[in-house]
Protein backbone atom coordinates (compact mmCIF):
# COMPACT_ATOMS: atom_id res chain seq x y z
CA UNK A 1 0.00 0.00 0.00
CA UNK A 2 1.91 3.64 -1.33
CA UNK A 3 2.02 6.22 1.16
CA UNK A 4 -0.95 8.34 -1.05
CA UNK A 5 -2.94 5.52 -0.45
CA UNK A 6 -2.38 5.68 3.34
CA UNK A 7 -3.53 9.12 3.23
CA UNK A 8 -6.68 8.85 1.49
CA UNK A 9 -7.81 6.12 3.77
CA UNK A 10 -6.63 8.33 7.57
CA UNK A 11 -8.37 11.14 5.34
CA UNK A 12 -11.59 9.26 5.15
CA UNK A 13 -11.49 7.84 8.45
CA UNK A 14 -10.98 11.41 10.06
CA UNK A 15 -13.73 12.66 7.97
CA UNK A 16 -16.11 9.66 9.34
CA UNK A 17 -15.15 10.02 13.08
CA UNK A 18 -15.87 14.21 12.37
CA UNK A 19 -19.44 13.04 10.96
CA UNK A 20 -20.28 10.61 12.97
CA UNK A 21 -19.26 13.28 15.87
CA UNK A 22 -21.41 16.01 14.83
CA UNK A 23 -24.77 14.17 14.04
CA UNK A 24 -24.03 12.60 17.56
CA UNK A 25 -23.95 16.44 19.14
CA UNK A 26 -26.39 18.46 17.02
CA UNK A 27 -30.10 18.06 16.77
CA UNK A 28 -29.72 19.74 13.12
CA UNK A 29 -29.42 16.97 10.41
CA UNK A 30 -27.41 17.79 7.46
CA UNK A 31 -29.84 19.80 5.19
CA UNK A 32 -28.71 22.40 2.48
CA UNK A 33 -30.60 24.53 2.73
CA UNK A 34 -31.12 24.92 6.16
CA UNK A 35 -34.66 24.16 6.73
CA UNK A 36 -36.87 27.10 8.44
CA UNK A 37 -38.09 25.00 11.31
CA UNK A 38 -36.64 21.66 12.50
CA UNK A 39 -37.98 19.60 14.92
CA UNK A 40 -35.78 15.87 15.76
CA UNK A 41 -37.43 13.33 17.45
CA UNK A 42 -35.96 10.14 18.87
CA UNK A 43 -36.83 6.60 16.12
CA UNK A 44 -35.93 6.12 13.07
CA UNK A 45 -38.44 5.41 9.68
CA UNK A 46 -36.73 2.49 7.76
CA UNK A 47 -37.63 1.92 3.94
CA UNK A 48 -39.27 -1.25 3.29
CA UNK A 49 -37.68 -2.64 0.41
CA UNK A 50 -40.42 -5.55 -1.27
CA UNK A 51 -38.09 -8.64 -1.73
CA UNK A 52 -38.99 -11.98 -2.61
CA UNK A 53 -37.54 -15.30 -1.11
CA UNK A 54 -37.43 -18.55 -2.78
CA UNK A 55 -40.53 -20.34 -1.35
CA UNK A 56 -41.97 -17.17 0.28
CA UNK A 57 -44.59 -14.81 -1.27
CA UNK A 58 -43.43 -10.95 -2.53
CA UNK A 59 -42.70 -9.50 1.00
CA UNK A 60 -44.75 -5.82 0.78
CA UNK A 61 -42.70 -3.36 0.35
CA UNK A 62 -42.86 1.13 1.46
CA UNK A 63 -46.07 2.71 -0.86
CA UNK A 64 -45.48 6.03 -2.22
CA UNK A 65 -49.24 7.32 -1.55
CA UNK A 66 -50.25 10.08 -3.34
CA UNK A 67 -52.94 12.56 -4.18
CA UNK A 68 -53.66 13.78 -8.25
CA UNK A 69 -51.05 17.02 -7.48
CA UNK A 70 -48.08 14.20 -6.40
CA UNK A 71 -48.14 11.78 -9.27
CA UNK A 72 -45.03 13.45 -10.95
CA UNK A 73 -43.03 13.99 -7.43
CA UNK A 74 -44.00 10.59 -6.40
CA UNK A 75 -42.89 8.90 -9.61
CA UNK A 76 -39.42 10.98 -9.64
CA UNK A 77 -39.15 9.87 -5.88
CA UNK A 78 -39.70 6.02 -6.80
CA UNK A 79 -37.31 6.65 -9.83
CA UNK A 80 -34.65 8.00 -7.53
CA UNK A 81 -35.04 5.37 -5.23
CA UNK A 82 -35.15 2.13 -7.61
CA UNK A 83 -31.69 3.81 -9.20
CA UNK A 84 -29.78 3.34 -5.33
CA UNK A 85 -31.89 0.61 -4.11
CA UNK A 86 -32.71 -1.48 -6.78
CA UNK A 87 -36.33 -1.92 -5.81
CA UNK A 88 -39.21 -0.48 -7.30
CA UNK A 89 -41.71 1.15 -5.25
CA UNK A 90 -45.12 1.11 -5.95
CA UNK A 91 -46.72 4.43 -6.36
CA UNK A 92 -50.57 4.12 -5.41
CA UNK A 93 -52.69 7.18 -6.15
CA UNK A 94 -55.50 7.92 -3.53
CA UNK A 95 -58.49 10.45 -2.70
CA UNK A 96 -57.78 10.63 1.00
CA UNK A 97 -54.15 12.63 2.12
CA UNK A 98 -54.14 10.58 5.28
CA UNK A 99 -51.01 8.56 6.03
CA UNK A 100 -50.82 4.83 6.83
CA UNK A 101 -48.39 2.72 8.81
CA UNK A 102 -44.88 1.77 6.33
CA UNK A 103 -45.57 4.38 3.71
CA UNK A 104 -44.85 7.38 2.69
CA UNK A 105 -47.56 9.97 1.70
CA UNK A 106 -47.04 12.56 -1.11
CA UNK A 107 -50.24 15.00 -0.23
CA UNK A 108 -51.68 18.80 -1.20
CA UNK A 109 -54.69 17.89 1.31
CA UNK A 110 -54.93 19.62 4.33
CA UNK A 111 -52.00 21.84 3.86
CA UNK A 112 -50.95 25.18 5.01
CA UNK A 113 -51.89 27.65 2.57
CA UNK A 114 -49.53 30.23 4.14
CA UNK A 115 -47.14 27.92 3.11
CA UNK A 116 -47.07 29.65 -0.18
CA UNK A 117 -46.25 27.67 -3.94
CA UNK A 118 -42.92 26.46 -2.35
CA UNK A 119 -43.00 25.51 0.63
CA UNK A 120 -43.77 22.62 2.21
CA UNK A 121 -44.14 20.34 6.05
CA UNK A 122 -42.01 17.04 6.07
CA UNK A 123 -43.25 14.74 8.76
CA UNK A 124 -40.98 11.51 9.95
CA UNK A 125 -41.85 8.78 12.29
CA UNK A 126 -41.45 5.31 13.11
CA UNK A 127 -44.29 4.08 10.81
CA UNK A 128 -45.06 7.04 8.44
CA UNK A 129 -43.38 9.63 6.64
CA UNK A 130 -45.78 12.35 5.27
CA UNK A 131 -44.81 15.53 3.37
CA UNK A 132 -47.59 17.92 2.70
CA UNK A 133 -47.47 21.48 0.37
CA UNK A 134 -50.16 23.92 -0.77
CA UNK A 135 -48.80 23.31 -4.57
CA UNK A 136 -46.49 20.67 -6.57
CA UNK A 137 -43.68 22.84 -5.88
CA UNK A 138 -43.63 22.44 -2.65
CA UNK A 139 -43.73 18.48 -2.69
CA UNK A 140 -40.82 18.47 -4.98
CA UNK A 141 -38.70 20.40 -2.37
CA UNK A 142 -40.02 18.27 0.37
CA UNK A 143 -38.78 14.82 -1.17
CA UNK A 144 -35.50 16.52 -1.70
CA UNK A 145 -35.12 17.08 1.66
CA UNK A 146 -36.32 13.21 2.25
CA UNK A 147 -34.14 12.20 0.27
CA UNK A 148 -30.83 14.58 1.75
CA UNK A 149 -32.26 12.64 5.62
CA UNK A 150 -31.27 9.29 3.58
CA UNK A 151 -27.78 8.08 3.55
CA UNK A 152 -26.16 9.61 0.90
CA UNK A 153 -25.64 6.72 -1.59
CA UNK A 154 -29.36 7.64 -2.26
CA UNK A 155 -28.47 9.48 -5.23
CA UNK A 156 -26.23 6.95 -6.40
CA UNK A 157 -26.86 6.38 -10.13
CA UNK A 158 -26.78 2.93 -9.48
CA UNK A 159 -27.72 -0.02 -6.96
CA UNK A 160 -25.94 0.64 -3.90
CA UNK A 161 -25.35 -2.66 -2.04
CA UNK A 162 -25.75 -3.15 1.95
CA UNK A 163 -27.01 0.63 3.14
CA UNK A 164 -29.43 0.65 5.21
CA UNK A 165 -32.10 2.94 4.06
CA UNK A 166 -33.49 5.06 7.20
CA UNK A 167 -35.12 8.28 8.03
CA UNK A 168 -34.23 9.87 11.40
CA UNK A 169 -37.65 10.79 13.12
CA UNK A 170 -38.01 14.32 12.28
CA UNK A 171 -40.57 17.31 11.55
CA UNK A 172 -39.48 20.07 9.25
CA UNK A 173 -42.01 23.94 8.14
CA UNK A 174 -39.92 25.05 5.54
CA UNK A 175 -40.53 27.39 2.77
CA UNK A 176 -37.75 30.02 1.11
CA UNK A 177 -36.76 33.31 1.71
CA UNK A 178 -36.61 34.25 -2.01
CA UNK A 179 -38.52 33.65 -4.98
CA UNK A 180 -35.45 33.64 -7.44
CA UNK A 181 -32.91 31.03 -6.42
CA UNK A 182 -30.73 30.98 -9.65
CA UNK A 183 -27.96 29.98 -11.38
CA UNK A 184 -26.37 31.45 -15.00
CA UNK A 185 -24.11 29.29 -16.91
CA UNK A 186 -22.50 30.34 -20.24
CA UNK A 187 -22.73 28.12 -23.11
CA UNK A 188 -21.51 30.71 -25.57
CA UNK A 189 -17.56 30.44 -25.28
CA UNK A 190 -17.62 26.64 -24.72
CA UNK A 191 -20.25 24.56 -25.79
CA UNK A 192 -22.12 22.06 -22.93
CA UNK A 193 -24.24 18.78 -24.44
CA UNK A 194 -27.53 18.33 -23.78
CA UNK A 195 -26.27 15.35 -21.16
CA UNK A 196 -24.24 17.86 -19.28
CA UNK A 197 -27.40 20.77 -19.14
CA UNK A 198 -28.92 17.80 -17.18
CA UNK A 199 -26.38 17.36 -14.85
CA UNK A 200 -26.63 21.07 -13.50
CA UNK A 201 -30.09 21.11 -13.42
CA UNK A 202 -29.94 17.56 -11.59
CA UNK A 203 -27.51 18.94 -8.80
CA UNK A 204 -29.83 22.59 -8.93
CA UNK A 205 -32.30 21.00 -7.63
CA UNK A 206 -31.00 18.86 -4.76
CA UNK A 207 -30.36 22.23 -3.42
CA UNK A 208 -33.95 24.10 -4.27
CA UNK A 209 -32.75 26.34 -6.94
CA UNK A 210 -35.64 27.32 -9.18
CA UNK A 211 -33.92 29.51 -11.62
CA UNK A 212 -31.80 28.21 -14.59
CA UNK A 213 -30.56 31.50 -16.67
CA UNK A 214 -28.93 29.99 -19.75
CA UNK A 215 -27.21 32.52 -21.17
CA UNK A 216 -27.40 31.05 -24.93
CA UNK A 217 -25.45 33.68 -27.58
CA UNK A 218 -22.64 36.16 -27.45
CA UNK A 219 -19.81 37.09 -29.28
CA UNK A 220 -18.12 33.62 -29.15
CA UNK A 221 -21.50 31.50 -30.45
CA UNK A 222 -24.93 31.14 -31.34
CA UNK A 223 -26.03 28.32 -29.47
CA UNK A 224 -29.80 27.95 -30.38
CA UNK A 225 -31.62 26.49 -33.80
CA UNK A 226 -33.70 29.38 -34.92
CA UNK A 227 -35.15 27.79 -37.94
CA UNK A 228 -36.24 31.59 -39.76
CA UNK A 229 -32.19 31.88 -39.83
CA UNK A 230 -30.51 28.98 -40.26
CA UNK A 231 -27.21 30.97 -40.73
CA UNK A 232 -27.30 31.24 -36.89
CA UNK A 233 -26.31 28.17 -36.21
CA UNK A 234 -24.78 26.94 -39.57
CA UNK A 235 -22.12 29.94 -39.57
CA UNK A 236 -22.35 31.74 -35.99
CA UNK A 237 -22.47 28.21 -33.45
CA UNK A 238 -18.65 27.51 -34.71
CA UNK A 239 -15.02 29.39 -34.72
CA UNK A 240 -11.96 28.04 -35.65
CA UNK A 241 -10.47 26.99 -32.70
CA UNK A 242 -10.73 26.71 -28.68
CA UNK A 243 -9.19 30.47 -28.15
CA UNK A 244 -8.53 32.11 -24.52
CA UNK A 245 -5.11 30.47 -24.98
CA UNK A 246 -6.53 26.68 -24.09
CA UNK A 247 -5.27 23.78 -24.85
CA UNK A 248 -7.69 22.19 -27.86
CA UNK A 249 -7.72 18.96 -25.83
CA UNK A 250 -9.56 20.68 -22.89
CA UNK A 251 -12.95 20.44 -24.47
CA UNK A 252 -14.55 17.75 -26.71
CA UNK A 253 -16.97 20.27 -28.46
CA UNK A 254 -16.08 20.25 -32.02
CA UNK A 255 -17.85 19.54 -35.10
CA UNK A 256 -16.83 16.76 -38.30
CA UNK A 257 -14.89 19.31 -39.89
CA UNK A 258 -12.89 20.38 -36.84
CA UNK A 259 -14.43 23.25 -36.32
CA UNK A 260 -15.08 24.09 -32.43
CA UNK A 261 -18.78 25.20 -31.00
CA UNK A 262 -21.87 23.56 -31.31
CA UNK A 263 -25.88 24.24 -31.06
CA UNK A 264 -29.34 22.80 -29.19
CA UNK A 265 -31.57 22.28 -31.95
CA UNK A 266 -35.16 23.02 -30.98
CA UNK A 267 -36.29 19.91 -29.99
CA UNK A 268 -33.02 19.69 -27.86
CA UNK A 269 -34.21 22.81 -26.22
CA UNK A 270 -37.99 21.65 -25.80
CA UNK A 271 -36.28 18.00 -23.60
CA UNK A 272 -34.34 20.41 -21.42
CA UNK A 273 -36.88 22.72 -20.67
CA UNK A 274 -39.77 19.18 -20.14
CA UNK A 275 -36.55 18.29 -17.77
CA UNK A 276 -36.11 21.06 -15.93
CA UNK A 277 -39.90 21.81 -15.56
CA UNK A 278 -40.25 18.36 -13.80
CA UNK A 279 -37.92 19.44 -10.96
CA UNK A 280 -39.73 22.58 -10.99
CA UNK A 281 -36.75 24.89 -12.70
CA UNK A 282 -37.81 27.71 -14.43
CA UNK A 283 -34.98 28.17 -17.44
CA UNK A 284 -35.02 31.52 -18.27
CA UNK A 285 -32.86 31.80 -21.53
CA UNK A 286 -30.82 35.08 -22.73
CA UNK A 287 -30.53 36.24 -26.34
CA UNK A 288 -27.82 38.88 -26.01
CA UNK A 289 -28.74 42.38 -27.65
CA UNK A 290 -28.03 45.14 -28.57
CA UNK A 291 -24.19 44.33 -28.30
CA UNK A 292 -22.23 40.98 -27.49
CA UNK A 293 -23.81 40.33 -30.89
CA UNK A 294 -20.48 39.07 -33.03
CA UNK A 295 -21.76 35.28 -33.52
CA UNK A 296 -25.26 36.58 -35.01
CA UNK A 297 -23.59 39.37 -37.34
CA UNK A 298 -20.85 36.77 -38.80
CA UNK A 299 -24.06 35.01 -39.77
CA UNK A 300 -26.05 38.21 -41.17
CA UNK A 301 -23.57 41.36 -41.18
CA UNK A 302 -26.44 43.27 -43.03
CA UNK A 303 -27.63 44.33 -39.53
CA UNK A 304 -24.82 45.84 -38.38
CA UNK A 305 -23.93 49.63 -38.29
CA UNK A 306 -20.48 48.28 -40.21
CA UNK A 307 -21.37 45.89 -42.65
CA UNK A 308 -18.87 43.62 -41.66
CA UNK A 309 -16.38 41.17 -41.09
CA UNK A 310 -17.52 39.76 -38.16
CA UNK A 311 -15.95 36.57 -36.18
CA UNK A 312 -16.82 34.13 -33.31
CA UNK A 313 -12.24 34.11 -32.95
CA UNK A 314 -12.09 36.81 -30.65
CA UNK A 315 -9.83 37.12 -27.67
CA UNK A 316 -11.72 37.74 -24.20
CA UNK A 317 -12.64 41.58 -23.88
CA UNK A 318 -13.02 42.31 -27.32
CA UNK A 319 -16.93 43.53 -28.59
CA UNK A 320 -17.29 44.47 -31.76
CA UNK A 321 -20.95 42.76 -32.42
CA UNK A 322 -24.03 45.51 -31.95
CA UNK A 323 -26.96 45.58 -33.96
CA UNK A 324 -27.90 48.39 -35.77
CA UNK A 325 -30.57 50.79 -34.09
CA UNK A 326 -30.92 53.00 -36.99
CA UNK A 327 -31.86 49.83 -39.09
CA UNK A 328 -35.34 48.89 -39.63
CA UNK A 329 -34.46 45.14 -41.01
CA UNK A 330 -32.10 44.86 -37.56
CA UNK A 331 -35.39 45.15 -35.30
CA UNK A 332 -37.49 42.85 -37.47
CA UNK A 333 -34.35 40.08 -37.38
CA UNK A 334 -34.71 40.41 -33.43
CA UNK A 335 -38.02 40.24 -33.27
CA UNK A 336 -38.46 37.32 -35.48
CA UNK A 337 -36.07 35.32 -33.16
CA UNK A 338 -37.17 36.75 -30.03
CA UNK A 339 -41.01 35.27 -31.31
CA UNK A 340 -39.34 31.55 -31.90
CA UNK A 341 -36.95 31.52 -28.27
CA UNK A 342 -41.13 33.10 -26.87
CA UNK A 343 -42.39 29.35 -28.68
CA UNK A 344 -39.84 27.12 -26.90
CA UNK A 345 -39.49 29.16 -23.37
CA UNK A 346 -42.59 29.38 -21.40
CA UNK A 347 -40.58 31.15 -18.89
CA UNK A 348 -41.95 34.55 -17.24
CA UNK A 349 -38.63 36.30 -18.11
CA UNK A 350 -36.63 36.39 -21.27
CA UNK A 351 -33.30 38.46 -20.95
CA UNK A 352 -31.94 40.34 -23.53
CA UNK A 353 -28.63 41.33 -21.47
CA UNK A 354 -28.18 44.53 -22.81
CA UNK A 355 -24.33 45.03 -20.94
CA UNK A 356 -21.10 46.07 -22.10
CA UNK A 357 -22.50 48.13 -25.46
CA UNK A 358 -19.52 50.20 -27.38
CA UNK A 359 -20.71 53.42 -28.23
CA UNK A 360 -18.47 53.93 -31.41
CA UNK A 361 -20.37 51.46 -33.90
CA UNK A 362 -23.58 54.20 -33.35
CA UNK A 363 -21.65 57.57 -33.27
CA UNK A 364 -19.88 56.85 -36.81
CA UNK A 365 -22.90 55.17 -38.37
CA UNK A 366 -25.21 57.27 -40.73
CA UNK A 367 -28.87 55.31 -39.73
CA UNK A 368 -28.14 55.73 -36.38
CA UNK A 369 -27.16 59.10 -36.51
CA UNK A 370 -30.66 59.78 -37.84
CA UNK A 371 -32.41 57.70 -35.44
CA UNK A 372 -30.83 60.00 -32.50
CA UNK A 373 -31.98 63.12 -34.65
CA UNK A 374 -35.42 61.46 -35.01
CA UNK A 375 -36.18 60.56 -31.72
CA UNK A 376 -34.56 63.74 -29.65
CA UNK A 377 -31.50 61.19 -28.49
CA UNK A 378 -27.71 62.75 -27.63
CA UNK A 379 -25.80 59.75 -26.21
CA UNK A 380 -25.33 56.18 -26.55
CA UNK A 381 -27.13 54.95 -23.87
CA UNK A 382 -29.95 56.90 -24.36
CA UNK A 383 -30.01 55.00 -27.82
CA UNK A 384 -29.53 51.96 -26.12
CA UNK A 385 -32.37 52.70 -24.33
CA UNK A 386 -34.77 53.22 -26.95
CA UNK A 387 -33.08 49.91 -28.67
CA UNK A 388 -34.46 48.32 -25.15
CA UNK A 389 -38.21 50.12 -25.14
CA UNK A 390 -38.91 48.52 -28.71
CA UNK A 391 -37.53 45.19 -27.75
CA UNK A 392 -39.72 44.93 -24.32
CA UNK A 393 -42.90 46.16 -26.76
CA UNK A 394 -41.87 42.71 -28.48
CA UNK A 395 -41.44 40.68 -25.59
CA UNK A 396 -44.43 41.87 -24.05
CA UNK A 397 -46.82 41.46 -26.97
CA UNK A 398 -45.43 37.59 -26.51
CA UNK A 399 -47.20 37.87 -23.06
CA UNK A 400 -43.59 38.00 -21.70
CA UNK A 401 -41.33 40.80 -19.31
CA UNK A 402 -38.26 41.98 -20.48
CA UNK A 403 -34.97 41.16 -18.03
CA UNK A 404 -32.02 42.36 -18.71
CA UNK A 405 -28.03 43.26 -16.81
CA UNK A 406 -27.54 46.65 -15.12
CA UNK A 407 -26.99 48.69 -18.01
CA UNK A 408 -30.18 48.55 -19.46
CA UNK A 409 -31.32 51.57 -17.04
CA UNK A 410 -28.79 53.88 -18.29
CA UNK A 411 -30.74 55.20 -20.81
CA UNK A 412 -34.05 54.75 -19.05
CA UNK A 413 -35.67 52.10 -17.62
CA UNK A 414 -38.09 50.24 -20.05
CA UNK A 415 -41.68 50.28 -18.28
CA UNK A 416 -42.03 46.63 -17.29
CA UNK A 417 -38.62 45.66 -17.43
CA UNK A 418 -36.28 43.97 -14.36
CA UNK A 419 -32.89 44.33 -13.96
CA UNK A 420 -30.58 41.88 -13.23
CA UNK A 421 -27.75 44.39 -10.96
CA UNK A 422 -24.11 43.14 -11.26
CA UNK A 423 -22.68 46.49 -11.33
CA UNK A 424 -25.35 48.72 -9.60
CA UNK A 425 -28.59 50.01 -10.00
CA UNK A 426 -31.21 47.76 -7.21
CA UNK A 427 -31.60 50.15 -5.20
CA UNK A 428 -33.05 53.15 -7.62
CA UNK A 429 -34.85 49.78 -9.71
CA UNK A 430 -36.63 48.80 -6.83
CA UNK A 431 -37.55 52.12 -5.45
CA UNK A 432 -38.95 53.40 -9.00
CA UNK A 433 -40.84 49.86 -8.87
CA UNK A 434 -39.23 47.15 -10.87
CA UNK A 435 -38.16 43.83 -9.99
CA UNK A 436 -34.50 43.03 -9.27
CA UNK A 437 -32.11 40.07 -9.21
CA UNK A 438 -29.05 40.57 -7.22
CA UNK A 439 -26.35 39.12 -8.68
CA UNK A 440 -23.54 41.66 -8.15
CA UNK A 441 -19.77 41.04 -9.31
CA UNK A 442 -18.23 40.78 -5.99
CA UNK A 443 -20.26 38.02 -4.42
CA UNK A 444 -21.89 36.05 -7.23
CA UNK A 445 -19.36 35.98 -10.25
CA UNK A 446 -18.04 31.89 -10.06
CA UNK A 447 -15.53 32.36 -12.20
CA UNK A 448 -13.59 34.67 -9.79
CA UNK A 449 -10.63 32.43 -7.90
CA UNK A 450 -11.69 30.72 -4.81
CA UNK A 451 -7.98 31.32 -3.52
CA UNK A 452 -5.39 34.42 -3.43
CA UNK A 453 -2.88 31.11 -4.34
CA UNK A 454 -3.50 31.03 -7.85
CA UNK A 455 -0.64 29.24 -8.65
CA UNK A 456 -2.59 26.47 -7.35
CA UNK A 457 -5.70 27.14 -8.69
CA UNK A 458 -7.15 26.54 -12.55
CA UNK A 459 -6.62 30.11 -14.38
CA UNK A 460 -9.60 32.02 -13.71
CA UNK A 461 -10.87 36.00 -15.19
CA UNK A 462 -9.39 37.50 -11.92
CA UNK A 463 -10.78 38.54 -8.79
CA UNK A 464 -11.58 36.56 -5.79
CA UNK A 465 -14.22 34.59 -4.25
CA UNK A 466 -14.06 32.70 -1.64
CA UNK A 467 -17.00 30.57 -0.18
CA UNK A 468 -17.16 32.22 2.38
CA UNK A 469 -18.23 35.44 1.18
CA UNK A 470 -20.51 33.64 -0.92
CA UNK A 471 -21.94 32.47 2.38
CA UNK A 472 -22.13 35.66 4.29
CA UNK A 473 -23.97 37.51 1.17
CA UNK A 474 -27.16 39.46 2.15
CA UNK A 475 -29.64 39.42 -1.35
CA UNK A 476 -31.34 42.36 0.45
CA UNK A 477 -29.62 45.72 -0.30
CA UNK A 478 -29.23 47.30 3.25
CA UNK A 479 -30.15 50.61 2.58
CA UNK A 480 -33.80 49.61 0.68
CA UNK A 481 -36.61 50.85 2.52
CA UNK A 482 -39.19 48.00 3.37
CA UNK A 483 -41.60 49.08 1.37
CA UNK A 484 -39.71 48.28 -1.83
CA UNK A 485 -38.11 45.04 -0.82
CA UNK A 486 -40.66 42.64 -2.46
CA UNK A 487 -39.20 43.95 -5.61
CA UNK A 488 -36.20 42.05 -4.66
CA UNK A 489 -36.43 38.82 -5.93
CA UNK A 490 -33.79 37.11 -4.70
CA UNK A 491 -30.05 36.31 -6.19
CA UNK A 492 -28.21 33.80 -8.71
CA UNK A 493 -24.64 33.01 -9.39
CA UNK A 494 -22.72 33.88 -12.55
CA UNK A 495 -20.48 31.50 -14.24
CA UNK A 496 -19.18 33.23 -17.33
CA UNK A 497 -17.11 29.64 -19.10
CA UNK A 498 -13.86 31.91 -20.96
CA UNK A 499 -11.85 29.37 -19.20
CA UNK A 500 -13.99 26.62 -18.07
CA UNK A 501 -14.37 24.77 -21.17
CA UNK A 502 -15.62 21.55 -19.70
CA UNK A 503 -18.19 20.22 -17.14
CA UNK A 504 -15.45 18.89 -14.99
CA UNK A 505 -13.95 22.35 -14.66
CA UNK A 506 -17.20 24.34 -14.50
CA UNK A 507 -18.42 22.05 -11.66
CA UNK A 508 -15.22 22.57 -9.89
CA UNK A 509 -15.93 26.45 -10.32
CA UNK A 510 -19.59 26.04 -8.98
CA UNK A 511 -19.26 23.89 -6.44
CA UNK A 512 -19.67 23.89 -3.17
CA UNK A 513 -20.18 27.69 -3.80
CA UNK A 514 -23.61 26.82 -5.51
CA UNK A 515 -24.30 25.06 -1.84
CA UNK A 516 -23.40 28.34 -0.34
CA UNK A 517 -25.95 30.71 -2.71
CA UNK A 518 -28.77 27.97 -2.17
CA UNK A 519 -29.11 28.38 1.50
CA UNK A 520 -28.72 32.19 1.35
CA UNK A 521 -31.43 32.36 -0.95
CA UNK A 522 -33.87 29.76 0.76
CA UNK A 523 -33.14 29.80 4.57
CA UNK A 524 -34.00 33.07 6.95
CA UNK A 525 -31.13 35.78 7.10
CA UNK A 526 -31.08 35.36 11.02
CA UNK A 527 -29.76 31.43 10.51
CA UNK A 528 -27.25 32.08 8.73
CA UNK A 529 -24.10 30.40 10.84
CA UNK A 530 -20.77 29.72 8.92
CA UNK A 531 -19.31 27.33 11.17
CA UNK A 532 -22.89 25.14 11.59
CA UNK A 533 -23.02 25.33 7.37
CA UNK A 534 -19.69 24.02 7.31
CA UNK A 535 -20.63 21.00 9.35
CA UNK A 536 -23.66 19.75 7.35
CA UNK A 537 -21.31 20.43 4.60
CA UNK A 538 -19.47 17.26 5.60
CA UNK A 539 -22.52 15.12 4.29
CA UNK A 540 -23.30 17.35 1.47
CA UNK A 541 -19.96 16.88 0.20
CA UNK A 542 -20.92 12.70 0.29
CA UNK A 543 -23.94 13.32 -1.69
CA UNK A 544 -21.68 15.49 -4.88
CA UNK A 545 -19.49 12.57 -4.83
CA UNK A 546 -22.82 9.96 -5.83
CA UNK A 547 -23.44 12.74 -8.10
CA UNK A 548 -19.90 12.43 -9.51
CA UNK A 549 -19.43 16.23 -9.33
CA UNK A 550 -16.35 17.92 -9.51
CA UNK A 551 -16.12 20.48 -6.52
CA UNK A 552 -13.65 21.92 -5.02
CA UNK A 553 -11.22 20.29 -2.47
CA UNK A 554 -12.05 21.99 0.61
CA UNK A 555 -9.84 21.64 3.77
CA UNK A 556 -13.07 21.08 5.65
CA UNK A 557 -13.28 17.91 4.18
CA UNK A 558 -10.18 16.27 4.51
CA UNK A 559 -11.82 12.88 2.71
CA UNK A 560 -12.67 14.43 -0.83
CA UNK A 561 -10.47 13.54 -3.71
CA UNK A 562 -11.37 15.97 -5.75
CA UNK A 563 -8.54 18.08 -6.76
CA UNK A 564 -8.09 21.18 -9.16
CA UNK A 565 -7.97 21.60 -12.52
CA UNK A 566 -4.72 22.72 -14.33
CA UNK A 567 -4.97 24.86 -17.19
CA UNK A 568 -6.79 22.98 -20.04
CA UNK A 569 -6.26 19.65 -18.77
CA UNK A 570 -9.15 16.93 -17.07
CA UNK A 571 -10.07 17.31 -13.49
CA UNK A 572 -7.26 14.86 -11.76
CA UNK A 573 -9.31 12.49 -9.97
CA UNK A 574 -8.49 8.71 -8.88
Amino acid sequence: MNYQTLLRIAGSFVYLVVATTLAAETSVPSLIPLPQKVERHEGLFSLRTPRRFIGLPLRSGTKIVVDAAAQETGHYLAAQLWRATGCRFKVETVVAGVATKGNILLTTRDAKSGLGMEGYELAVTTDSVVIRAPQAAGLFYGVQSLLQLLPPEVFAAKLVPAVKWTVPCINIEDQPRFVWRGLMLDVSRHFSSKAEVKQILEAMALHKLNTFHWHLTDDQGWRIEIKKYPLLTRVGAWRKQIGFNLDPKASTAYGPDGRYGGYYTQADIKEIVAYAQTRHITIVPEIEMPGHASAALMAYPEFSCTGGPFTTDLPGGVFNGVYCAGNEQAFSFVQDILAEVCELFPSKYIHIGGDEVPPDNWTNCAKCQIRFQQEGLKTAPELEGYFIRRIEKCINAHGRSLIGWSEIREGGLAQNAAIMDWIGGAIEAATAGHNVVMTPLADCYFDHYQSTNTVTEPHAIGGYLPLDQVYNFNPMPAKLESQYQSHILGAQANVWTEYMPSLSHVEYMVFPRLCALAEVTWSPQKARNWADFNQRMQLNYRRLDQFNINYRRNTSNPGSAHQPISDGQAPKTP
